[in-house]
């Protein structure tokens, strides 16, 4: 109860106290914050992808913007040789306010990582955008098999068959590449799986069909449960290393994060940065309010 309280609280509470809770999970405000989290990462033997923080702006020139940020951040850090690529927001290109627009901002950022042989990931967002950003996915799949991704959420009712339609774009030279996560908004229950081990169901359905069919798998999840369960699903399908990884934000889980990289297992760290790490902050207590703990912790512990 407490945690819960502490969670719907914390939105209207000083930056201040809110850093407290969110520097643990997030690089920084800078993009020197977010090279030198990457770099640290990678000496780990740890793979990053990074993520500007901001999404559902208002104005096109927000999404110039952040079009124009993202391209800085893709020179730097392809010049600095970070082992790592780009996930991006579509929203945060004003995906709900023009979608052509966004799609073109979406272009020159993917079209900019391929001229780097880097990779760009477009994350899933509520149920509201997923049409529209599989349907930018499909665009930019198209020009640039080797050089894009997609996320795709497990609690989704839709996952099975957007994966089963997404399968024309899948080839064995430049396989399809998901990031396969749980999904973090709140959906009502005709669009969403509920239940716990539901989710956790779907998700080794969706992740057993990637394998099937010879998809690349980023396995994000933080529940040992999962990552067991796919490790074993790796053994018994014998699928190669070069088929899958697996994923985590920054901060959570470390110990089972590094269990996964000492058993020879590519792990991609995801790190976000940027000014707007309020937003992103009360949102991610909002899902997990057990993270209360750690700014009861963090408030009366130093060091």
């Amino acid at each position: 109860m407490l945690n819960k309280i502490i969670s719907n609280i914390l939105p209207y509470m000083p930056k201040k106290l809110v850093w407290v809770f969110s520097k643990r999970y997030i690089a920084g405000e800078t993009l020197e914050d977010g090279l030198l989290a990457s770099k640290l990462l990678n000496a780990k033997n740890i793979e990053v992808t990074i993520d500007i923080l901001g999404e559902f702006i208002s104005t096109l020139e927000e999404a110039e913007q952040n079009r124009n940020e993202y391209m800085e951040v893709i020179e730097r850090f392809t010049a600095d040789k970070i082992r790592g690529n780009f996930s991006v927001k579509p929203t945060m290109f004003g995906l709900l306010i023009d979608k052509e627009a966004c799609y073109n901002y979406m272009r020159d950022i993917v079209k900019m990582a391929a001229s780097k042989n880097s990779f760009v990931r477009i994350d899933m967002e509520d149920s509201q955008c997923v049409d529209m950003e599989i349907d930018i996915f499909r665009r930019l799949r198209t020009e640039f098999p080797a050089n894009v991704g997609l996320v795709v959420q497990a609690y989704l009712r839709r996952t099975k068959s957007d994966l089963e339609a997404l399968n024309d774009l899948n080839t064995a030279a430049h396989p399809i590449s998901f990031r396969l996560c749980k999904g973090i908004y709140i959906e009502p229950e005709s669009v969403a799986y509920k239940g716990y081990q539901e989710i956790r169901d779907h998700y080794l359905d969706d992740l057993r069909y990637m394998f099937e069919n010879k998809m690349y798998a980023g396995i994000a999840t933080h529940d040992k449960y999962l990552v067991e369960e796919a490790q074993k699903m790796i053994r018994e399908m014998n699928i190669p290393k070069n088929m899958y990884e697996f994923q985590m934000l920054y901060g959570v889980t470390p110990e089972l994060r590094q269990s996964i990289v000492d058993e020879g297992h590519l792990m991609r760290v995801y790190v976000p940065y940027g000014q707007k790490w309020f937003n992103y902050s009360t949102r991610r207590l909002k899902e997990n309010p057990k993270m209360a703990q750690h700014i009861i912790k963090a408030l009366f512990v130093r060091g």
